[in-house]
This record gives structure tokens, C-alpha cells and sequence, in this order.
């Protein structure tokens, strides 16, 4: 049998996914339980293995022992062998009406939602196939006690800092006339593409993260649209529930969410609101239920009142006036100011009026999306560093652990933000200098001390353990695209600075003997400090532990209270701009010239130099880190290596972005 294409192979586990959903609904009492309770749904084996067993591909086959086969008689020679199917068969066109709409209107290639990627489209179409493309939030021309819910948590998306607008909930039932199946069709296949849009919104994939910084690298955990829709469909008046599920219960998040809501309902106690019946799109002219409803949101008299020329209007007349005021609305809410009533300014609507976000607003709502970045549970055991507090705390059990400072990344050097697993610890670890400082090494003959090995074709330096290594007594590693760990650091002095932003990257533990007896199960401080100067060791964690480097400039902390921290690597701005928080100009700061200079001379080295001359676009370091590294500079000693030349660097690979 040939080997399957490989769009034909995607097609197959993509049918095989939603084979599984649409065994799920056969579970839908236990499945609402499930997520009442606020738990993932989980699916029974043998509906999984049942949905997936027709995508097995040929050279998959169960490992059992089995009689051999009689062998077939081989066909003539004038015989054609069938040709062999290449994936699965393609849908077929249903017959029934509404269905018949469903499916055209998912191969036509007009976009649901500009936001929707494809790949989620995609899942979609697999999805209504296997229910023969009939509407899942419709029946008999009404909503589904499932999709009234979700549209409830769909038009209060704001209070999980999302924008409502960004999913505009489609218009049914429509008062004038019946709705026609392609419009059945368009408003099922909408509500789908804007639950599928809000939980992928809400796991962090409204911001092109690499856009803000090469080094913000989170594994996102993007739902895809069939799983979203499947939780969500079969939730029932549980919907709403489920689709809020995909934001972060993390207590930070939600005590950054409390306070977003005591802000707003400071600034917004009696704005008016009004909540529209569904119905058509609205243009000048145009009669409609309504109208009086619009009318006394915004002040109006019940109907336009008499001329010479033309007798008073009626109250359902979508007049001049009231196009006017919805025009001015649209206008105070950034939507396209034309005075048609859309479904997006119905949504607008329905929320209170907010002027532009405030400072402080905006800083909530940057650093509750940050908390999308991180996973979905942190785990019950973990470390967790806050790059801009210069802190690293040890959590076991979910409780605090112990805490301790840190040094981290300078401007020039940002510490990556991600999330690792540490899987062992170096006692007496050796440095090997990057490539990138060594042939400046060589030059400045800045060399006792080191070694010169061979790798292969590749001649390196290497500082042998001692208390003089770059790396310290100690560095524990948790292997990353970044080549950056957690280790010990000979210089102490620099952990008295209050904004301790020195290394190239990697972050420098201030008692690395306690935090390794917080880390290291069975390994005390004393019983470590005897391997001190024995020789390298490594000690293996008999257990992965997650390592969460993050990036919050705003928190609330254990007592309740509400802090921001410095924007340490110039993050902040662009992250405004990403979420329509304010304009580039507004929010992108360039450092003057003055600044780089003073940087580079609190380096001291060339590669100092080096950093500061890189393009304006790498984020730019705020004067108390400056002004901080300027006075720790002169305390560093002049041949401890590690410091000014990169002590951070794993083994004998580079840094990115020396």
C-alpha cells in the first residue's frame, strides 16, 4: 500500500480527532458533570480507539500473534489492481436543506472571522462533518440553551481583559421576516468560529509574542476549534462555564482580574447600557422593534418630530437622529463610524461605555495576558522567577517553599521568558567560553587560568571548577532552546543592588546551597558543601521539575497589595500596542544615545560595546538599570571572566544573541 500524502496524513488524524468528538456526545450526562465541576472532559478509551481505528495507517498494525493469512491469487496479467485511496474519502454533500447550507457555506472560501486560522477552519469542517453538517447552536430556528450561555460569556469577555468585539455574536430570529437556512447556516458556522476564536484567545494566541521579543518563548497551549466546540456544545447551560475554563485560574490572574473590575466599576457607575433582542443589521431608513430601545439609550425623543414637508416619524423608524447618535457611539468605541447598526456596536452596546484605558488599566491588562503564557497548571512543585522583581521562589505542594534574590539579564542581554523542566544539578562545574568572546580572549590575552581543549575540529577554553569559575560551586539545568540555566556566581557583591540586572542572561541564585536543599531531595546543604573541590558531579532530580521564568511588572502580592515593578527590558510598550492599548508612538520609547553610551561603558568590554550599538529595536534598559550597573562595575574583578565576558554560556554553545 502506498505511503500516504502528507496533507492526506493530516487529513486522516484530523477526522480521526473529530470521530472522537462525535462519540463524545454519546457520553453528554456524564461530560456536563465533568465540566460542572470544572474539570477536562475525558473521553473513554475505547470511543477514542474506536473513532481513530479507521485512520491507522497500514504500517501501524497491532502487535499480536496472528495466523498467517492464505495467500491471495495473484490477478492476471490483464487485470488493473484497484487504485489505493490516499486519506479519506471526501465529504459528501448533504441532501436536507439546512444542512445542504451548513456544508456549502464552509466550502465557500469567504473567512468566518479574519482572526480564525486556518488550521482551525479546518477542525471546524471536520467537526460539522460528522454530524452530516447539521447546526450545533440552532434548533427550529432558536438558540441552544448551550449557545445562549456562550454568548453570555462571549459578551462578557472584557472581564477577563479580552475584547468582546472580537466576537461578535451572529443575529438570528430576525423580526422582520424568517431567517432563510444560509442564514441559519452563516450564523451557526459564526457562533462556532467566535467560541473556537475566545478560548484560543484566552490560552494566550492574540499576540504575536516574537513580534514584542525573540525571547518570550512559552509553549502555548492552543486548543483546537473541534475540542473547543465539543466541550462547549455538550455543556448545555454549562456552556458559558466551559468556555471560561480556557482562561487562567492561577490566584494571580484572578486577583489581577479583581482589581480590573474594582477600576472599572469606579469609572463606569451609571454609564448606560442597553441590551438589543437580536435581529437584522440596521441602516438609515429601515424599520425595526429596536429602534425605541436606541432611542432612550441615548437621550432621544420617542420619534422624530413632524415638518412642513413630512409628518412625524414612528418610534420604529431607524431615523437621521438615531443614526447619528449610533455613529457617535461607534466613534467613541474605535468602531468604523458609519451609523449602521452592526452586531459589533450591538455588542458594544451591551457593555458599559469605557473611555480609553487608563495607565493602570492598561498595566492590568498587559500582565493578565502574560499569565496566558504560562501553562494551564503550574504543577504542585515548581520555581517560579519574576525577572523585573530580581526574586526566585520554591514552591512544593503548592505552597511556598522558600525564596531567595536573583540576578538577571542585563537590557543588552534579556533573560529568555519561558517554562523548563530542571532535570539535574552540576557540583564543580567546569566553564567552557563561547565562541562568540573567544577570540577576544585570545587577543586581550586574558587567559591564566584556563585550559585549552579540543572538541573534535573545535579548540575551545575551559575553566576548571574552583572558587574563581564564572559558574560558581554549583548551576542546575533545565535544557532549553535558549541555553539558559540557574547557577552559583563567585561575584556576591552584586546581590546587594536593588536592581540586580548584571548577567547575559542566565539568572544567578544568591544562596544556590539552600536552594539547592529546597530542589534536590535527600542533598542538605552540609552534605553538598562536602563536594566542593572532589570534581564535577552531577545529581540527577528523580523527578522533572517545572522552572517558570515569567515577566510581571504588575502584581498583587501575599498581603493584598497592588505593586508594579520596573519594565526592566522595555516590554511593556509594545505590548500596548499589540492589544490596542495605545498607539506605537504612545508606547514605544526609544533610549537617547546617552543612555546606550553610559551602558556600554558600565560593561567596560568590547562586547558591551557591541550590544549597545544593535539596532534601536532590542528592547532598551531603564535608567535605574543603568545607573545600577554603572555602580556595581567597578567592583567586579578585572580577570574574573565569567562577569564581564559571558559567564552564562552553556558548555561551548553560543548564545543567541551575544
Amino acid at each position: 500500500m502506498p505511503v500516504a500524502s502528507r496533507s492526506g496524513t493530516s487529513a486522516v488524524r484530523t477526522l480521526s480527532v473529530a470521530l472522537a468528538a462525535l462519540l463524545v456526545f454519546s457520553q453528554v450526562p456524564s461530560l456536563r458533570a465533568q465540566v460542572a465541576a470544572g474539570a477536562e472532559p475525558v473521553i473513554r478509551k475505547a470511543a477514542v480507539d474506536s473513532a481513530a481505528g479507521s485512520a491507522i495507517p497500514s504500517d501501524a498494525a497491532p502487535e499480536t500473534a496472528q495466523e498467517p493469512a492464505p495467500a491471495a491469487e495473484a490477478p492476471a496479467p490483464s487485470e488493473t489492481p484497484a487504485p489505493v485511496a490516499d486519506g479519506p474519502p471526501a465529504p459528501v454533500a448533504p441532501t436536507e436543506p439546512l444542512p445542504a447550507a451548513v456544508y456549502a457555506r464552509l466550502k465557500d472560501s469567504a473567512p468566518l472571522l479574519q482572526r480564525l486560522p486556518g488550521k482551525d477552519r479546518e477542525a471546524m469542517q471536520a467537526f460539522y462533518a460528522l454530524g452530516n453538517f447539521k447546526p450545533v447552536w440552532i434548533e427550529n430556528g432558536a438558540l441552544t440553551p448551550a449557545a445562549k450561555a456562550a454568548i453570555e460569556r462571549l459578551r462578557a469577555a472584557g472581564e477577563d481583559g479580552l475584547d468582546p468585539n472580537a466576537y461578535p455574536v451572529p443575529a438570528i430570529g430576525k423580526l422582520s421576516r424568517p431567517d432563510t437556512d444560509a442564514e441559519i447556516a452563516e450564523a451557526d458556522l459564526k457562533l462556532s468560529a467566535a467560541i473556537a476564536l475566545y478560548a484560543r484567545d484566552a490560552r494566550g494566541g492574540r499576540v504575536n509574542l516574537a513580534a514584542i521579543s525573540k525571547l518570550i518563548t512559552p509553549t502555548l497551549d492552543l486548543p483546537p476549534a473541534d475540542a473547543v466546540l465539543t466541550r462547549v456544545a455538550v455543556a448545555g447551560a454549562g456552556a458559558g462555564d466551559a468556555l471560561q475554563f480556557y482562561n487562567p485560574r492561577q490566584p494571580g490572574y484572578l486577583a489581577l482580574k479583581k482589581r480590573l473590575a474594582g477600576l472599572r466599576a469606579g469609572r463606569t457607575q451609571g454609564a448606560p447600557s442597553v441590551k438589543l433582542p437580536d435581529g437584522p443589521v440596521l441602516k438609515l431608513g429601515m424599520s425595526d422593534p429596536r429602534v425605541p430601545l436606541l432611542r432612550s439609550r441615548f437621550g432621544l425623543e420617542s420619534a422624530s418630530a413632524g415638518t412642513l414637508d413630512a409628518a412625524p416619524g414612528t418610534p420604529d423608524v431607524y431615523d437621521r437622529a438615531v443614526a447619528d447618535a449610533v455613529k457617535g457611539f461607534q466613534r467613541s468605541r474605535g468602531l468604523p463610524a458609519n451609523g449602521t447598526l452592526t452586531q459589533a456596536t450591538v455588542t458594544a452596546l451591551a457593555n458599559p461605555s469605557l473611555p480609553k484605558a487608563s495607565a493602570n488599566e492598561a498595566d492590568l491588562l498587559v500582565n493578565m495576558e502574560r499569565w496566558r503564557w504560562l501553562p494551564s497548571e503550574l504543577g504542585p512543585d515548581y520555581v517560579f522567577v519574576n525577572i523585573p522583581e530580581f526574586k526566585l521562589k520554591v514552591f512544593r505542594e503548592g505552597r511556598l517553599r522558600d525564596e531567595t534574590r536573583v540576578i538577571v539579564g542585563k537590557p543588552t542581554s534579556p533573560t529568555p521568558t519561558f517554562s523548563g523542566m530542571m532535570e539535574y544539578a552540576v557540583v564543580n562545574p567546569s566553564w567552557y567560553v563561547p565562541p562568540s568572546i573567544l577570540k577576544q580572549m585570545l587577543a586581550s590575552g586574558k587567559t591564566a587560568g584556563f585550559e585549552v581543549v579540543r572538541r573534535g575540529n573545535v579548540i575551545s577554553l575551559r575553566q576548571p571548577p574552583g572558587e574563581r569559575n564564572a559558574l560558581g560551586f554549583i548551576k542546575f539545568m533545565f535544557p532549553n532552546q535558549h541555553a539558559v540555566y540557574l547557577h552559583d556566581t563567585p561575584n556576591r557583591s552584586l546581590f546587594s543592588a536593588s536592581t540586580r540586572a548584571f548577567s547575559h542572561g542566565c539568572v544567578r541564585v544568591d544562596d544556590p546551597f539552600r536552594f539547592a536543599d529546597a530542589v534536590l531531595p535527600n542533598w542538605t546543604q552540609e552534605r553538598l558543601k562536602k563536594l566542593i573541590g572532589k570534581g564535577e558531579r552531577t545529581l540527577r532530580l528523580p523527578e522533572k521539575l517545572p522552572v517558570h521564568l515569567a515577566y510581571f511588572t504588575a502584581e498583587v502580592d501575599d498581603l493584598g497589595s497592588y505593586r508594579t515593578l520596573p519594565d526592566l527590558y522595555g516590554y511593556d510598550g509594545p505590548m500596548k500596542v499589540a492589544l490596542g492599548l495605545a498607539s506605537r508612538s504612545d508606547a514605544v520609547a526609544r533610549a537617547p544615545a546617552a543612555t546606550k553610551r553610559a551602558a556600554a561603558e558600565a560593561a567596560g568590554t568590547r562586547s558591551a560595546t557591541r550590544e549597545a550599538s544593535r539596532p534601536a529595536s532590542r528592547p532598551t534598559a531603564t535608567r535605574e538599570a543603568v545607573r545600577s550597573e554603572r555602580r556595581a562595575a567597578p567592583r567586579r574583578s578585572p580577570d574574573m571572566f565569567g562577569d564581564p565576558w559571558g559567564a552564562d554560556a552553556y558548555g561551548a554553545q553560543p548564545r543567541s544573541f551575544w
